[in-house]
């Protein structure tokens, strides 16, 4: 399967989730700069189930989480290309709402997965697939990985004088 195969919208879910392997696992988020830790945290999500959905904030979408005025540093279309080239990830589908509750109830999947920087128990996606019978838990971060601290450290960079 192409990379852009992988890329699907919702006119396209019903039957791409047909082929996919069960158990579904699904996450999301916005992946903007994508590093070690992102790798490693989908990597482990897959390896819970038999495919692995990505849920991609788009633009607009980043814009409402007020990461900042400027981010997304990479655009939708680049960020879901970088997602869709990795093994772990079965199909990347945009949703332009603040979070993923819409695109979760198409999808439907077994598990529900995010970082362990978050009380699944809390958010509204783990009580909405729980509702159908699957399941939601969080998998353990990489310390010293985020896209924050990566910003952080390539805006504390400074040229060297010539």
């Amino acid at each position: 399967m192409s990379i852009d195969d992988k890329i699907v919208g919702l006119d396209g879910l019903p039957e791409r989730l047909s082929r996919l392997a069960r158990p579904i696992v699904f996450t999301n988020g916005v992946f903007d700069l994508m590093h070690r830790g992102h790798v490693e945290y989908l990597a482990d999500a897959r390896a819970l189930g038999g495919a692995l959905v990505v849920g991609l904030n788009s633009d607009s979408s980043v814009r409402l989480l007020e990461k900042g005025d400027d981010r997304p540093i990479n655009g939708e279309r680049d960020r879901a290309i970088m997602l869709a080239a990795l093994e772990s990830v079965s199909m990347v589908c945009l949703f332009a709402e603040r979070t993923p509750l819409a695109l979760l109830d198409h999808v439907r999947p077994d598990i529900y997965v995010k970082g362990g920087d978050y009380d699944v128990d809390r958010l509204p996606e783990a009580a909405l697939v729980t509702s159908w019978g699957g399941r939601a838990q969080a998998i353990a971060l990489r310390e010293g990985y985020s896209t924050t601290r990566l910003v952080e450290h390539i805006r504390a960079l400074k040229p060297s004088a010539s």
